[in-house]
């Protein structure tokens, strides 16, 4: 292990980790609000925007990123060029609001049903009920699903180097390609990265406790 080409690419790596981190946090961000949107038009009586968002998700849950990521780069619709950024930025945030939908569909359908129920009867509008009774629960229901899919869209996000963007993973490349030294290189990116996933476990790990910890003082 040569620490001396460690410190020297060192500088490079955490400004890949901070692109890293900047798109993933903003496509988790960016699918978390559109998600909850489409969970909402899939749980609607209205069958066609129902059918809609069925066929959104099916559509970003059955295409691998990959394919979208050049899509946007290199076909973006109406003649549209977009930066490797915000390519990058699209195609993770349409990926995650897929699967965030349906996370938190899965929360909603949990709520029982004769809470809501209950809640009708003594007068309380949709929106109360949503605010008040399903958005609660979810949260507390979907914290695991939601933060493991979190942890895969920040490891996927090594695919957007694909497209030139400066990630941590193209750093990586970019100073294997000019040592030759996997170790020091690509071994510490992995290290890195496993830094950042270990930090979104420990948050899911800490909003559990403190969850657990509100429910037991009720």
């Amino acid at each position: 292990m040569n620490w001396d080409v460690i410190k020297n690419v060192m500088p490079f790596f955490l400004e890949g980790a901070l692109v890293t981190l900047e798109v993933s946090l903003l496509a988790i961000l960016i699918g978390t609000v559109l998600g909850f949107l489409i969970c909402l038009l899939r749980m609607s009586h209205n069958k066609i925007l129902n059918s809609l968002a069925f066929l959104y998700i099916w559509l970003f849950r059955g295409l691998p990123l990959l394919i979208v990521l050049f899509l946007f780069y290199y076909a973006a619709p109406f003649g549209i060029t977009l930066s490797a950024f915000a390519a990058a930025l699209f195609a993770m945030s349409l990926n995650a609001t897929a699967y965030k939908a349906e996370i938190i569909r899965s929360g909603m359908m949990a709520v029982q049903k004769g809470q809501i129920e209950a809640a009708e009867a003594i007068g309380m509008t949709p929106s109360q009920i949503m605010l008040r009774i399903r958005i609660p629960q979810t949260i507390r229901l979907i914290i695991p699903p939601y933060i493991n899919n979190s942890v895969v869209l920040l490891k996927e996000s090594a695919q957007i180097s694909v497209i030139t963007v400066p990630d941590l993973m193209l750093n990586a490349q970019t100073q294997y390609s000019s040592t030759y030294l996997p170790l020091e290189t690509l071994g510490v990116a992995a290290v890195l990265y496993l830094v950042m996933t270990s930090g979104l476990m420990l948050l899911q790990s800490w909003t559990e406790k403190k969850l657990k910890t509100q429910n037991n003082n009720k």
